[in-house]
């Protein structure tokens, strides 16, 4: 165990130079001085817009969900509803945009859950998380020109299964849904510290 006294100390930023440009994000990479050892390190920062997501509640309680291929892990998953925040929109606005994109599903009830930061290791953007209650199907779907979406309800004990059993692994989206629900199971499962 480490017996370190002092907390962990900011990073001197040297220098910094633009990578490649890729679709979804930007990249550069930064120069610094790690205060601990007087090394320096060459540091990968993607640059993202910050993302939204949704814990859709029916007027029975069901979650909305997503179904979708994902290409980063090359399979279908199951998720909330969310997405990219566009040049000028609130993620308020945002949540409401792809909550109806996505889902066809809207509603006037909505509480903003925070945000978290998706991988503060390399990402330098926000994921807001948005509860949306009473939702209610009264819009045709309109994914983007990259999804393929087949929107699904499911209720707390189907979404406890998913998540324990890993059909659902999306960690965003079990961020989300922890904000709204407990997810937790026996700790006889999974052993005691």
């Amino acid at each position: 165990m480490n017996n370190r006294t002092s907390d962990p100390q900011p990073w001197e930023l040297i220098k910094q130079k633009a990578g490649p440009s890729l679709k979804v994000f930007d990249s550069r990479f930064e120069y610094r001085l790690n205060p601990r050892n007087g090394k320096e390190l060459e540091c990968l920062i993607l640059d993202s817009k910050d993302w939204v997501n949704i814990v859709a509640l029916t007027p029975s309680k069901d979650a909305v969900l997503v179904k979708q291929f994902r290409f980063g892990c090359a399979s279908i998953t199951i998720e909330i509803p969310g997405g990219v925040i566009d040049p000028g929109e609130s993620h308020a606005e945002a949540a409401k945009r792809e909550l109806r994109e996505e889902t066809g599903f809207s509603t006037n009830k909505w509480t903003y859950l925070g945000a978290s930061e998706p991988n503060p290791a390399i990402l330098n953007n926000l994921c807001h998380h948005w509860l949306a209650e009473d939702v209610v199907l009264n819009h045709t779907v309109s994914p983007d020109d990259g999804e393929d979406i087949t929107v699904i309800t499911a209720g707390l004990e189907e979404i406890k299964e998913a998540v324990n059993s890993g059909r659902i692994r999306h960690a965003l989206a079990i961020t989300g849904l922890a904000k709204v629900f407990d997810l937790r199971t026996s700790a006889k499962r999974y052993g005691k510290l």
